[in-house]
């Protein structure tokens, strides 16, 4: 594994209606934070576990930094990126540099988070990877200068019992390939599962597959529709499987059992990704 690169520090859910989004994450079971205003013109609400969280972003305005964000909402939503932790985002950049994987420049933004004494501003800087190197999604690396303004602790329980992201599920042509630019840029080696590959991270793994084997692994649960390669499903770790089916029946959802007795969502009912609880 890279030196500089510390596993997932969150996945980016992009949205075009982040009320909507909000409501409908709410109603499975999850704790929002007060809604974000980034320097960058984006807009986000965070769903923080321990050590990562999802962030449901959506992109009023046009800025460079996000032509990727814009142009992948043209298509429709989902979870478009998937942010790698570092410590040192300037050591990391140089770290990729040095083995050949291309990077853009670290760039630096924030967004205030009001406080009981006052407003703070969270600030990160982020490194942004080649799409093309990771099919599927965005990949960029994240350093959060104070930590504390994300990990608070009134918004990391959860009526679903979820504490963690577990995983997630890749369609993509040529699973093979595809994870060969993930692994490069994690310095990794991929191995054969039965979707077809897994990269770890540090944290949790990726799994790149056809469409087809991860139709068979998620069962009758409806996948994003968008065209391949796209992040298809989100695994979530719960600490009770009977709870998160409790607090998705009090939301109005009707989820998919699996057979490992996991449960799941339908990315048409999640914003464009298939949410499995586990």
């Amino acid at each position: 594994m890279r030196k500089y690169i510390r596993g997932i520090d969150h996945v980016v859910i992009l949205v075009r209606d982040l009320d909507r989004a909000s409501d409908t994450y709410e109603r499975l079971g999850f704790t929002l934070t007060p809604r974000g205003h980034h320097t960058l013109g984006s807009k986000n609400h965070c769903i923080v576990f321990g050590s990562d969280y999802l962030e449901l972003l959506a992109v009023p305005k046009p800025h460079p930094a996000l032509q990727y964000f814009s142009d992948f909402l043209a298509a429709g939503e989902g979870l478009g990126a998937v942010a790698f932790a570092t410590d040192d985002a300037n050591a990391a950049h140089r770290e990729l540099a040095a083995a050949g994987v291309g990077a853009e420049p670290p760039l630096d933004f924030s967004r205030p988070v009001a406080l009981a004494d006052g407003t703070r501003d969270a600030e990160f800087r982020i490194v942004q990877l080649s799409p093309a190197d990771t099919p599927g999604c965005r990949t960029f690396l994240c350093q959060h200068f104070n930590a504390d303004l994300v990990w608070r602790e009134e918004y990391q329980t959860h009526a679903l019992g979820a504490f963690g992201i577990g995983a997630l599920g890749v369609i993509v042509e040529d699973p093979k390939a595809a994870a060969a630019g993930y692994a490069r840029l994690l310095d990794a080696k991929p191995r054969r599962v039965p979707e077809g590959r897994l990269v770890e991270t540090g944290s949790a793994p990726i799994a790149l597959g056809s469409r087809k084997t991860v139709g068979e692994r998620l069962d009758s649960v409806a996948l994003p529709t968008r065209a391949h390669p796209l992040v298809a499903a989100l695994f979530i770790r719960v600490v009770d499987r009977g709870r998160a089916a409790d607090a998705l029946a009090r939301g109005g959802f009707s989820p998919v059992i699996l057979k490992d007795g996991s449960i799941a969502i339908g990315a048409d009912q999640a914003h464009g990704v298939a949410l499995v609880f586990g």
